[in-house]
């Protein structure tokens, strides 16, 4: 057999197609959030621009269908505001942009990170005349708020209210379970408040603090400076009032507190587990409750759980595949939090043990966080199948799984550049776990020579100590095969 050829070495891009791209990613970058910036068009380039088709390079195939889905028109449009010849937009994979400065476009280097204010480490903050407020967590907005069937009136009620505070949405009251997203509306209508008037006076509390307030002012003697104190306030946000139930004293100071800002048209926000009525408090102030908007939020459906999955995923900067996203949506039901936990040891899977998640260690995440497998098992639908060894066709479907290409492209003779890392992969994999030779191996990739099989071998096991995102690709496909 003749020796292998080697592959020619990939091209350098033109300095004015990189320029063109730079351009184009001010247009994107606006629009997004840097997380998801960064994420989706690191090592990302424009290969070509012929005849009204702008070519977008990108460096793993598991980027192209999500930018198929969600960033081929914002990408297109951004395009035409430069270059408006540019008809439409065209990917392809080359795996040769991953941290190749001469190749791809440095995201970091044209769009650093602009300095921001840090927050004081503190909880509360101290407003006028004395008055005290949790702080407002800035990631908590309206517009990352994932909106879906059970939450679209509760946000939209939440968006009219910031923009016209002491409206006729007042009061507003959010009731649903735990962990569906009260706190983050609540927190995010404050902050776009303060973001139309940053002068004016958001308070956000609990029940519990406005509880212990009440209790430290009526043994001090101070309870009218409390009550002046409150009516100072310009929007007050208070959390879980459900806790107000049998606290008799507590009640008739937010009574008369409430009814002082209702009076001067001040917003008064309020969430709790249950709606108005259902509440163990006193029949006047439910019925300050009803006289304004009611909203529930409720557990969310199949898609808004997977699109609030992706947008995490994005938030955390860590790309999984959408067959795992859709596993957890379907098996994680109750609410946001728990979806959330989940996915949080998805990450941690990632980060810690250099592993990309698949819908096997899913699944037994899943099973850990629950006492009894048995019931888990059933909950997540997921049976562990008998442990049998891997075959060679299990090991290139994995691969062909993984990286979404067909097995015939890697065992034939396409020398695409997409092609090559998943073959050499399924190579360094059967050599290490399936003990084939490399005669053996080459034959079962169209009778290419040992010492071919021998080089990609080599090449991924140097590649590993070097490239992380390449070992978690690896241990993610070892871990599918049942050989970890």
């Amino acid at each position: 057999m003749s020796p292998a050829v080697a592959p020619p070495p990939a091209p350098v891009i033109d300095q004015t197609l990189r320029d063109l791209w730079v351009t184009i990613l001010r247009g994107i970058e606006p629009k997004l959030q840097r997380s998801q910036f960064i994420t989706w068009f690191k090592d990302t380039t424009v290969l070509g621009n012929e005849e009204g088709t702008l070519v977008v390079g990108l460096p793993l195939p598991m980027f192209l269908n999500w930018h198929m889905e969600h960033y081929r028109v914002l990408t297109l449009e951004a395009a035409q505001a430069v270059e408006p010849s540019v008809r439409q937009i065209v990917y392809k994979v080359d795996v040769g942009l991953r941290d190749n400065r001469e190749r791809s476009t440095d995201i970091l280097q044209f769009f650093p990170e602009q300095k921001r204010r840090k927050l004081a480490g503190r909880q509360e903050v101290k407003l006028a005349e004395g008055i005290v407020s949790k702080v407002l967590n800035p990631k908590y907005t309206l517009e990352h708020f994932v909106v879906g069937a059970n939450n679209r009136l509760a946000h939209a009620a939440c968006q009219a209210v910031a923009n016209q505070p002491g409206g006729k949405y007042n009061p507003l009251f959010l009731y649903g379970g735990v962990g569906l997203g009260k706190t983050h509306l609540l927190q995010a209508t404050g902050n776009a408040i303060l973001k139309q008037a940053p002068k004016a006076t958001v308070v956000y509390t609990t029940t519990e603090d406005f509880t212990n307030q009440v209790i430290e002012a009526i043994q001090h003697q101070k309870m009218e400076q409390l009550r002046r104190r409150y009516r100072l306030v310009d929007v007050l946000i208070i959390d879980d009032v459900q806790f107000l139930a049998n606290k008799e004293r507590t009640q008739e100071e937010f009574f008369h507190t409430f009814n002082a800002l209702y009076e001067e048209r001040k917003q008064v926000i309020i969430s709790a587990d249950r709606p108005p009525q259902e509440l163990q408090m006193e029949d006047r102030l439910i019925s300050r409750f009803e006289r304004g908007m009611i909203a529930d939020v409720s557990v969310p459906d199949y898609e808004t759980r997977l699109a609030i999955l992706s947008e995490k995923a994005a938030e955390y900067e860590i790309f999984l595949d959408m067959h795992v996203l859709q596993f957890i949506a379907e098996h994680v039901t109750r609410n946001v939090r728990e979806l959330e936990g989940i996915l949080m040891q998805a990450v941690a899977l990632y980060e810690l043990e250099q592993r990309m998640p698949t819908i096997k260690s899913i699944a037994e995440i899943m099973r850990k966080l629950n006492k009894d497998p048995y019931v888990e098992e059933e909950k997540v639908g997921f049976e562990t199948p008998e442990k049998r060894k891997a075959t060679f066709q299990d090991l290139l479907e994995s691969v062909s799984r993984y990286y979404s290409v067909s097995v015939q492209d890697m065992i034939g003779q396409s020398r695409v550049r997409e092609i090559l890392v998943p073959r050499q992969i399924a190579m360094f994999l059967g050599k290490k776990h399936l003990r084939m030779s490399y005669v053996r191996l080459g034959e079962m990739f169209s009778n290419r020579d040992h010492t071919t099989v021998m080089n990609a071998v080599e090449k991924i096991e140097q590649k590993q100590q070097n490239d992380p995102q390449l070992l978690r690709e690896v241990r993610a496909i070892e871990q599918e095969l049942g050989v970890v």
